[in-house]
């Protein structure tokens, strides 16, 4: 059986957003249905007024039903023999309508037999919910500006105040008080149950609610039904992942999801504690229908038709009955005939139902598309859809769901009652804008809507709930078209599951509008406030220096009545802008003088004297500014060279001319300077060492718009001369003379040899150079032997030198012919008479 998420709204949005999104992304702090959990067949069938099994078995009860304390329609047994297939009776819901269990067949698969047999009237699977998460009053929550020590959210109640371009999608709860506080009206608050103990609702809660969860672990109280829809906590540990029931759930704290949603509506007001709600006499009625991981449809229905006062098998009356029933609960996918049918029997009942759209980006999910169901979509601050709600035509309007962003804490969070358990119940406290406590979702934008609803009831108690939608939908304020984050675009039809981030809402897509609690009441006197439509021409963004049309021709009155006056003024950017000529026509001129964002509010008033106000933001931009260009003669120069640089190809945009140029160097100004001017369109730039060398051009257009542009330049040490210099001979007797010649040295990069210099750097004792020693030839006489070292050095015109060696022997000089000889022959003889001697004188 498919499992989804019943608290679609707003649970909490535990951000550490992001980004996102995104909105980084909000979605990721926003509580959205599991993906699946797998569970044996379980169908809710409702049998026809002349079904067979009905006869058979109205007033009876099976075994295991009796021991359950079951009452109502068992079949059962009867349904069993005529589809061969084992079933086990659930909970009955009426007369005619029962659940019906089987371990064979999936839930699907069940529900499509069943639909079959001629009994069956229909068949739907039981499918599992889950959450979604006059003068202002003294509570220490509700005003703007708060300390961050006090409640991490300095906004405060933000979303109740009357709006303002920081709060645009506020909803007015002051200007509703004035008229009404909910009294004598009975709002079912359908969720998780209530920790009923918290002081800011005690006073409000009824004390006849009812827990209509039947299965006992998704309970978590000990026992299935019963009178008792204390909420004990619903969180899910790892352990809980073993359980069938739990599969496919995700581990988490408890949520006091239903204790979050009472705060939103009905809060005590003005008792100088914690917050206010949206209708703070209202009298709250709990109805337990979601537990550990959601809740199935057939207790949900069950407990949809007991709070309008309908009767329900096996439960006792409600002593209460409800005239607003809001369920920030529910999953994607379409209205199945067993709430639809529900949904019907409520609203002839007389009482109003209010659905959270869901928190999945998607088409707005069930109950919230059924027919005859108020369904809420979610606004960021600025009146934009928050990028976690779904959307599409079954939405009937919107309201605050709050918002992060990307800060240190969530800016935009929705504040209300609550409990600090992470499991079981312990201090009851209030949410704030940490991201372990804030709270944002579609199930906290549909208490809003329910709270003015009451307040509409406490005002005219016979209003019906087509009358209560219309009025709510007729009073409900513009949407903005302007202020979102910045290349945001216009909402569009939901297509399959591709997922809408945050955008502009229309009402195809986001319902009628924005909510507004003071205008709602007002159209319950008969007072329908005019729509304001204030559009800008030729566009929300605009250059500096050029006027904007603002234009309320299209804004329109109720039936009955025309406009009678306009007011315009800047709410926001008084510095940036001023207005030319009449504020008080249907059309207005916006002359712009600085860059940022203004806000305007127009405020349309009819023949009868009802007004309604609308805030858009204007985006002022800089003037297009030129562009900065320019060439380098050469981006790599060899030091002691010059760079022409030329910015002559910079431009400037339409209707404007260059008007100057500013050269400069960013970094490298010990290796190069510049050479002459610095403010034409060409420069010099002369190089003095090796590196890199950053210029930065700087032009400016002629309605004073400036733009830079900057190159480097890689400045390169000069290539050095090559010494090169050949010996006529490398040996030679001493008294001989030898010939260098350096006419093969060359100097590099197009510089010449300056000067050579000679010098002997070894031997000078037996050699010296006769003649110049600075040409490119020298002449080196030798006087004695042994070993001479001769070292050239070239310089070349840009002053780089170098130098190259060689070594020259030099022998002694040689005898004349023959006489070598014969002094040699003389010593060999006197040795060999040596020897001979010697010889004689042994043998003696």
């Amino acid at each position: 059986m498919v499992k989804r998420n019943m608290l679609l709204a707003a649970l909490s949005l535990i951000a550490g957003l992001a980004a996102a999104p995104v909105q980084a992304s909000e979605a990721a702090h926003v509580h959205r249905q599991p993906s699946a959990v797998a569970e044996t067949g379980r169908v809710i069938v409702k049998y026809r007024a002349n079904a067979a099994v009905l006869a058979a078995t109205t007033g009876t009860a099976t075994a295991q039903s009796a021991r359950a304390g079951v009452q109502g329609v068992q079949a059962a047994s009867r349904m069993s023999a005529r589809l061969g297939l084992a079933l086990t009776d659930g909970r009955a819901l009426d007369a005619r309508t029962q659940v019906l269990k089987s371990s064979a067949l999936g839930s699907a698969a069940l529900a499509k037999r069943l639909a079959q047999d001629s009994n069956v009237e229909w068949a739907v699977v039981d499918q599992r919910r889950f959450i979604t998460s006059a003068t202002a009053p003294n509570d220490p929550l509700y005003p703007d500006n708060l300390s961050a020590s006090l409640s991490n959210l300095t906004a405060g109640q933000w979303y109740l105040r009357a709006p303002t371009p920081t709060y645009a999608s506020a909803i007015n709860g002051p200007g509703a008080w004035a008229s009404a506080t909910g009294s004598n009206v009975v709002v079912a608050v359908l969720d998780t149950g209530i920790r009923p103990d918290h002081p800011d609702l005690a006073g409000n809660i009824l004390s006849s609610g009812y827990d209509f969860i039947s299965d006992a672990a998704i309970a978590n109280d000990g026992d299935g039904r019963d009178g008792d829809p204390t909420d004990p906590g619903d969180w899910i540990s790892q352990s809980d992942l073993s359980n069938a029931t739990f599969s496919g759930c995700t581990v988490g704290d408890s949520s006091w999801h239903g204790t979050v949603v009472t705060g939103i509506i009905g809060a005590t007001a003005d008792n100088g504690v914690g917050i206010a709600g949206v209708a703070p006499h209202v009298s709250i009625l709990p109805v337990r229908v979601l537990g550990k991981c959601g809740g199935y449809d057939s207790d949900i229905i069950a407990g949809m038709l007991w709070a309008a006062g309908l009767s329900v098998s096996g439960v006792p009356a409600n002593t209460h009955p409800a005239k607003v029933l809001n369920m920030s609960l529910g999953a994607t996918g379409s209205c199945s005939t067993a709430y639809q049918d529900a949904v019907n029997q409520v609203n002839a009942a007389g009482a109003v139902v209010v659905a959270a759209a869901g928190n999945e980006s998607v088409a707005a999910g069930a109950p919230a598309n059924c027919s005859g169901v108020i369904g809420v979509a979610a606004l960021r601050n600025v009146g934009t859809k928050a990028g976690y709600s779904s959307l599409g035509s079954t939405v009937s309007i919107s309201a605050p769901g709050g918002n992060c962003g990307s800060g240190a804490t969530c800016a935009y969070a929705i504040l209300s009652t609550t409990n600090s358990g992470t499991t079981t119940p312990s201090t009851n406290t209030y949410t704030d804008a940490t991201y372990a406590s804030a709270e944002v979702g579609t199930s906290f934008a549909a208490p809003m809507v329910s709270g003015t609803a009451a307040l509409m009831f406490s005002l005219n108690s016979s209003l019906t709930p087509a009358q209560v939608k219309s009025l709510l939908q007729a009073s409900a304020r513009s949407f903005p078209s302007t202020g979102g984050t910045a290349g945001i675009s216009t909402c569009q039809a939901p297509s399959g599951s591709t997922t809408q981030d945050e955008c502009y809402c229309t009402t195809s897509t986001c319902g009628a509008g924005m909510l507004d609690a003071s205008a709602a009441l007002s159209a319950v006197q008969g007072k329908v406030p005019p729509k304001v439509v204030l559009a800008f021409s030729p566009s929300s963004s605009v250059v500096a220096g050029n006027s904007v049309t603002l234009d309320a021709s299209a804004s329109s009155a109720a039936s009955g009545a025309s406009i009678a006056g306009y007011a315009w003024e800047i709410a926001s950017g008084v510095g940036l802008a001023s207005f030319s000529g009449s504020t008080s026509g249907s059309t207005a001129t916006l002359v712009t003088t600085g860059i940022g964002t203004v806000t305007v509010k127009l405020t349309v008033t009819d023949s009868r004297g009802v007004s309604a106000s609308s805030f858009e933001t204007l985006t002022i931009t800089a003037s297009t500014p030129p562009t900065a260009s320019f060439t380098v003669s050469s981006s790599s120069v060899v030091v002691g060279n010059s760079v022409t640089l030329d910015a002559s190809a910079s431009s400037a945009a339409s209707g404007a001319s260059i008007a100057s140029y500013a050269w400069a160097i960013t970094s490298g100004s010990d290796i190069a300077s510049f050479s002459g001017s610095t403010s034409g369109s060409t420069a010099t730039l002369v190089t003095s060492g090796s590196g890199s060398v950053t210029v930065q051009l700087t032009v400016t257009d002629s309605r004073g718009v400036s733009a830079s542009l900057s190159r480097t330049l890689t400045v390169t040490a000069a290539a050095l001369p090559t010494a090169s210099f050949t010996v006529s001979s490398s040996s030679v007797a001493a008294g001989n003379s030898v010939t260098l010649d350096a006419s093969a040295s060359s100097a590099a990069g197009g510089a010449s040899i300056a000067s050579y210099a000679w010098a002997i750097t070894s031997g000078g004792g037996i050699a010296s150079f006769s003649g110049s020693t600075s040409g490119s030839t020298a002449t080196l006489v030798t006087s004695g032997s042994g070993s001479v070292t001769v070292q050239l050095t070239v310089t070349d015109s840009l002053g780089n030198s170098a130098s190259s060696s060689a070594t020259i022997t030099v022998t002694s000089p040689v005898s004349g012919s023959g006489g070598g000889g014969g002094a040699l022959a003389l010593w060999w003889q006197c040795g060999l008479l040596a020897l001979g001697l010697l010889l004689r004188r042994r043998a003696a």
